[in-house]
């Protein structure tokens, strides 16, 4: 497309733009944002496919090379690092964390380059077996396609906040031809605060992403399962002791995967972080192969009961000689996921964990009914419980138990399971919550000072950056000056609040001007009183590292107006209790 019709499309839409209401423009602007968010998953798709076909099926394995397959994550991840480093300059924010801190911190804009830099760093680090997911990158690309859109054409916080999700969205939608599951997922995960109007426009983005989905993708390259076996009630309540084996491993994934990625990030050098990744990975994949790539296709194998494909390239081949064995191995690998994940990803890698805890959850299905099985019950339908898991896990570890079940019901093509569905999600989630109240994306927001809430409130002060509203025009006054020299000082300000430091600028209290008036009209007293005499200790003080919340209580428990600012109790400045309510209001008009 050239620029000329490109130019054409813009005054197509600010023309649309003019003739049309606001709420009229949403949802045009919904419709453009699910439709070119579904496109994105579509090529991303694509794009990884034809890595896999060509690279692997058409070349590698159709002239016995089948084993060079390990070396490809090296390729992959090595490819994604020299990529974002001289393309995207470092600044690629990979995760749904970064979408949260967006919509926190940065009035939901999102980089240019995030709509496409995403496709092809994901598509080169699952596309050639990296052991992670293609949602993340597909939610990422999604949201900076809906959040620019709404640069461009001026749209207010709100509706550009809404056009973020929308893209989420659409993009979830257009991944899983399941857009249900992409408006839950955006309601769930993205948006922290809701109302009933924003549904339409999430819908309409998600049923177009899901319909560009259904026209372009083949089956094949979609998750999808046909049940075989009906919903049983007699089986519930081993469905019930499902829902807590996959609420316990939910909270071994995030806390096994946030732990290991974390001790990547500690390595500074990033070819050492590649090598030592890559390597780990090599030997992953020759004992385990089903961990390379996103794994869906062992999960659709598990679900046909075709294990012998699991290990079909494994050098652990040899030693599985019975069923038990056969369990084991199943049981090593779905803990193992969590390990190749976050290889993955700390080595470099982009990628996410929806792909993942899907896997984790269909092997986990898998591995409990197969158990049940060998001890001798009868009638057990392992494709049902190996599906249902994956609700499970993907409900535990981002906390979105309505998105798991909605994406399983929705791939599996009805709502055949939707009670087995519903009893795994929710004792799942209802686990992990109680030792996880919060999701790990939204847990690291938290551990690096960004508050995310559903409370209206406490979202909009979140939002608040109160190092930028530090007022520095305060003259200081050192702590020897006398009071002639404060008197000096005050007829050249305007402010009524002098702080008093030493040669370093160490705050060592304040001036009030009220409370010298009478010393300023006594000319004795101007050579022989010093600042030191005449300040105040503040009754509060406020460090730079301290968040939104902690700064207000001060304000309430001291009742000044105006607290200073220090940072390792170096004087910076005054924070205005006024300039925050100011801003506070400022902020809830612009969510309204």
């Amino acid at each position: 497309m050239n620029l000329k019709k490109i130019n054409y499309i813009e005054k197509a839409i600010n023309w649309i733009h003019e003739k049309t209401s606001e709420k009229q423009f949403l949802i045009f602007s919904s419709i453009l944002v699910g439709i070119s968010a579904g496109i994105a998953a579509v090529i991303l798709k694509l794009f990884v496919h034809a890595i896999r076909h060509y690279l692997v099926d058409e070349f590698l394995l159709k002239y016995d090379f089948k084993y060079l397959y390990l070396i490809l994550p090296l390729i992959g991840i090595g490819s994604t690092l020299l990529i974002v480093k001289y393309f995207f300059k470092n600044q690629l924010n990979r995760g749904n964390t970064a979408i949260l801190f967006a919509i926190a911190k940065k009035s939901s804009f999102l980089p240019f380059h995030q709509m496409y830099s995403h496709i092809i760093t994901s598509g080169l680090t699952v596309g050639f077996g990296g052991s992670a997911g293609l949602e993340s990158p597909i939610v990422s690309t999604g949201s900076a396609i809906g959040s620019n859109f709404a640069r461009t054409y001026k749209l207010s916080y709100k509706e550009r906040t809404l056009l973020l999700a929308a893209g989420a969205a659409g993009g979830i939608a257009g991944a899983f031809n399941a857009p249900i599951a992409g408006v839950l997922f955006a309601l769930e995960v993205i948006l922290v605060d809701i109302s009933i109007s924003a549904f339409i426009p999430l819908l309409i983005a998600a049923a177009s992403g899901a319909l560009l989905s259904k026209i372009i993708l083949h089956e094949s390259n979609l998750l999808f399962f046909k049940l075989k076996q009906p919903f049983d009630y007699n089986n519930v309540p081993f469905y019930i002791l499902l829902g807590l084996l996959a609420g316990i491993t939910s909270l071994y994934y995030v806390n096994f995967f946030d732990k290991v990625e974390s001790k990547f990030h500690t390595i500074k050098s990033g070819f050492t972080k590649w090598f030592i990744g890559g390597v780990a990975l090599v030997f992953l994949f020759a004992l385990f192969p089903s961990l390379f790539g996103e794994g869906y296709e062992s999960i659709k194998a598990l679900s046909e009961f075709r294990t012998d494909a699991l290990f079909r390239d494994s050098l652990l081949l040899g030693f599985i000689k019975s069923k038990w064995t056969l369990l084991f191995f199943i049981t090593i690998t779905l803990l193992l996921k969590a390990f190749a994940a976050a290889i993955t990803l700390g080595s470099g890698g982009n990628g996410g964990n929806f792909a993942p805890s899907l896997f984790v959850g269909a092997y986990l299905g898998f591995a409990f009914s197969f158990f049940l099985t060998l001890m001798g019950f009868n009638d057990i339908p392992v494709s049902n419980f190996t599906i249902v898991a994956m609700a499970g896990i993907l409900s535990g570890v981002f906390h979105a138990p309505l998105t798991a079940i909605f994406l399983i019901a929705e791939i599996t093509g009805g709502y055949e399971l939707i009670i087995p569905l519903m009893i795994v999600a929710s004792i799942s989630y209802i686990i992990v919550k109680r030792f996880h109240p919060e999701s790990l994306d939204v847990r690291r927001l938290r551990n690096k000072g960004t508050i995310v809430s559903e409370n209206k409130d406490t979202s909009i002060l979140s939002k608040i950056n109160t190092k930028e509203m530090i007022e520095t025009d305060f003259a200081t006054i050192h702590f020897k000056a006398t009071l002639r020299d404060i008197v000096e000082t005050i007829k050249h300000s305007k402010r009524n609040t002098f702080p008093v430091v030493k040669k370093n600028n160490k705050l060592l209290g304040i001036i009030y001007l009220d409370n010298i008036r009478e010393e300023m009209f006594n000319p004795e007293l101007y050579d022989k009183v010093t600042a030191k005499e005449v300040m105040r200790k503040p009754s509060m003080i406020i460090d730079t590292k301290e968040d939104i919340f902690s700064i207000m209580r001060k304000f309430e428990e001291s009742g000044q107006w105006n607290l200073p600012v220090v940072e390792n109790e170096i004087y910076i400045g005054f924070l205005s209790k006024s300039s925050i309510l100011d801003k506070y209001r400022h902020e809830l008009l612009e969510s309204v």
